[in-house]
């Protein structure tokens, strides 16, 4: 395993704190809404705090590529790739739910190394490396173990929203569930990594929704995997699961279907 260099673990934090500053800045104005090409809704903000997240990245590691998710990507071939989502929950923000938060992760040579997660209001941030463990507002945090799905606090995110062509597949593993969690946020991925939630699995995931929550959770001793059983990479495909004990994860992958 590669071990982040602790400048870059520092500079994580540098931008995660620029990030929410401005978020919390916006939180409780108003905010411009348009919507975009797929249809999801993206605002003024979004593009504020990824174009000062960029500007950072640009100043102290100008070598460094950016795959964001509201401008196109720079030096996306370069050795060290930071993946950026500036606003991650944007309808919720647009609610005035705090569901919402920045998701930051770094990639070395395509492979997904550090991840950083904050909602902004609770000011709870996670940051999970390679080399480093994973931490929760500073303190380290780990998984738990879990035998099976029966034994399990389970979490469909999106289950009503962006994974709805999976009720037929999900359906079953929420009824034999010991508890589902309802969030549809990646603070569920946080509490999976500090042993509050076993097992989530998903559908629809784009790079920037999953990269900083891979790092966090495997950092914490727990699998974060496509629904393959493949680690993910910078060109997964859109499906995830992600649990805290191997052995859960091992008992949800049977039940899901084959090349999804």
């Amino acid at each position: 395993m590669h071990t982040v260099p602790p400048e870059l673990l520092a500079f994580a934090h540098r931008i995660g704190d620029t990030a929410c500053d401005l978020l919390r800045q916006y939180a409780r104005g108003p905010v411009q809404v348009e919507t975009k090409y797929d249809g999801s809704p993206v605002t003024d903000v979004d593009r504020a705090v990824e174009t000062a997240i960029r500007a950072q990245i640009q100043h102290h590691f100008s070598a460094h590529g950016v795959i964001g998710e509201e401008f196109p990507a720079t030096q996306a071939d370069a050795e060290w790739v930071w993946i950026v989502d500036p606003l991650d929950g944007t309808k919720e923000f647009i609610q005035g739910l705090p569901l919402f938060g920045t998701l930051l992760a770094l990639a070395h040579h395509g492979q997904i190394v550090l991840g950083l997660a904050e909602q902004p209001l609770t000011r709870d941030r996670w940051l999970g490396a390679d080399g480093h463990g994973t931490t929760w507002n500073g303190l380290p945090v780990s998984t738990r173990a879990c035998a099976g799905v029966e034994d399990a606090v389970l979490s469909t995110m999106g289950y009503d929203t962006f994974c709805r062509h999976r009720h037929a597949t999900l359906a079953p593993l929420r009824a034999r569930a010991r508890n589902t969690v309802a969030a549809d946020s990646f603070f569920v991925f946080g509490l999976l990594a500090a042993g509050r939630v076993d097992a989530i699995v998903s559908d629809g995931f784009a790079l920037h929704d999953y990269a900083a929550l891979d790092a966090i959770v495997r950092n914490a001793g727990g699998v974060m995997t496509d629904w393959a059983g493949q680690r993910l990479t910078l060109t997964s495909d859109k499906t995830v699961l992600a649990a805290g004990d191997a052995r859960v994860a091992g008992e949800i992958r049977l039940a899901l279907p084959a090349g999804a």
